[in-house]
């Protein structure tokens, strides 16, 4: 692993003009087969600005994946917003929120890019994968939110990560299995009644 403590901070445009041009690579290519001489040719810098931002292929990669995680994070904690922020009808709210969430699951192609390569190179970096539920900043912003509306009495939630992380399998993991992880299209009316289904039985565990 190279020296990180003598890397650039360098232009914020350049670095994220690396990562979007290092992850279209990474995609594509995959880990082993992809270079740092076609990530920057497909950036528009020189491939010792790549070395000099990031010191080699394998912390690029890390960095590709880790800062698009949390950007979708970032859009994930305004979709809470937007759909569990105040709430009275717990069930409506909880409905709204699975449409959304699995709605954004089912057309982000660069989320499920992201997955999709992650699942690939596991095997090579397991740390990607193999992180607690309190690390999971997703996983973890819902939790807080549902442990929000436990304290408001909507709901009987005595362990938030875990009714956090069976709720996110319940929207996503039917809408991932009928889409192959983003690859098949589905229409937004099986979409819905997918995350409905997902919402109606995570609230038969959770409602008060």
């Amino acid at each position: 692993m190279p020296d990180t403590t003598a890397l650039r901070p360098g232009s914020p445009a350049k670095r994220a003009a690396i990562i979007r041009a290092a992850l279209e690579v990474f995609v594509r290519e995959g880990y082993a087969r992809a270079s740092v001489d076609a990530i920057a040719e497909a950036a528009g810098v020189s491939k010792r600005t790549i070395y000099d931002y990031y010191g080699g292929k394998e912390p690029l990669f890390l960095s590709a994946v880790r800062e698009t995680a949390a950007a979708q994070a970032t859009a994930f904690g305004d979709l809470l917003d937007r759909t569990l922020g105040e709430v009275t009808d717990v069930e409506e709210a909880l409905t709204e929120f699975a449409r959304a969430f699995a709605t954004e699951v089912a057309r982000s192609a660069e989320r499920a890019a992201v997955v999709r390569l992650m699942i690939a190179e596991a095997s090579h970096f397991p740390d990607l994968i193999h992180t607690a539920p309190q690390d999971r900043p997703v996983q973890r912003t819902l939790a807080d939110r549902l442990a929000e509306l436990g304290e408001q009495g909507l709901l009987e939630v005595p362990d938030p990560l875990e009714a956090a992380e069976f709720l996110g399998l319940l929207v996503t993991g039917p809408v991932n299995a009928r889409s192959w992880y983003g690859t098949v299209r589905l229409d937004q009316e099986e979409i819905d009644r997918l995350a409905t289904a997902g919402a109606r039985v995570f609230l038969r565990a959770y409602a008060r």
